[in-house]
């Protein structure tokens, strides 16, 4: 019997919500995994030999990919959503200050990775929009997983403003990986958004909306 076509002929925007939602919550803690010294951040990784230096050009790369193919639901998600694949790129490849390493072009570096919080962070409230819109019981599970993630990237970001602004002085008098763990905080919150807005997890969706990659679906 042969293989029945694919239904649509480009990536589902729920795939690419998983892809980046995976990505985004594993890199972190790949990046530190592989590395060979403790990554104080982990645009660290960048300088580092081997896997943990892959992990992180690659995942930030692929990521940029992914922001750069979804368009979200409105005009300015769409531009906001190019902004931030261009704010991936210019992270991989403009690294930080960190490791006794000068940056390239002094700001670069911190300042898309600011703007590229606050997009998804964007981002994140839209997804809380949305879901409060749909006036179900999982749909309203969804919304305030969506606002703890908002949040969260907000403090993300406020922790590494506070970083920057006293010079250092967190990680000198809190702890030695400070900005590492703001960072992850914002990513992992970002990669939960994103696979919750997959509507892949069976307990956050009602089986209608649920989203398979295997299964037929009708067009949205």
């Amino acid at each position: 019997m042969p293989a029945l076509p694919p239904e649509h002929h480009q990536i589902d925007h729920r795939t690419i919500k998983l892809l980046v939602g995976v990505i985004a919550i594993t890199l972190s803690w790949l990046t530190s995994a592989f590395a060979n010294n403790t990554l104080t951040s982990i645009s660290a990784a960048y300088f580092e030999s081997g896997w943990s230096q892959v992990i992180f050009i690659g995942f930030l790369f692929a990521i940029s990919a992914l922001m750069l193919a979804y368009n979200g639901y409105s005009k300015l998600e769409m531009v906001l959503c190019k902004v931030a694949a261009l704010c991936g790129i210019v992270i991989a490849m403009f690294p930080c200050r960190c490791v006794d390493r000068e940056e390239i072009i002094k700001g670069v570096h911190g300042g898309a990775a600011i703007v590229l919080f606050l997009i998804l962070a964007y981002l994140c409230w839209g997804f809380f929009r949305r879901a409060r819109a749909k006036h179900h019981k999982r749909a309203n599970v969804r919304s305030w997983i969506y606002a703890v993630c908002g949040i969260a990237m907000l403090v993300s970001i406020g922790a590494l403003a506070i970083e920057t602004f006293t010079q250092g002085g967190m990680t000198q008098h809190v702890h030695s990986r400070f900005v590492f763990y703001g960072e992850a905080l914002g990513l992992v919150a970002f990669g939960v958004s994103w696979l919750t807005a997959s509507r892949t997890l069976p307990f956050l969706t009602t089986e209608d909306e649920r989203f398979s990659l295997v299964r037929r679906h009708n067009p949205d």
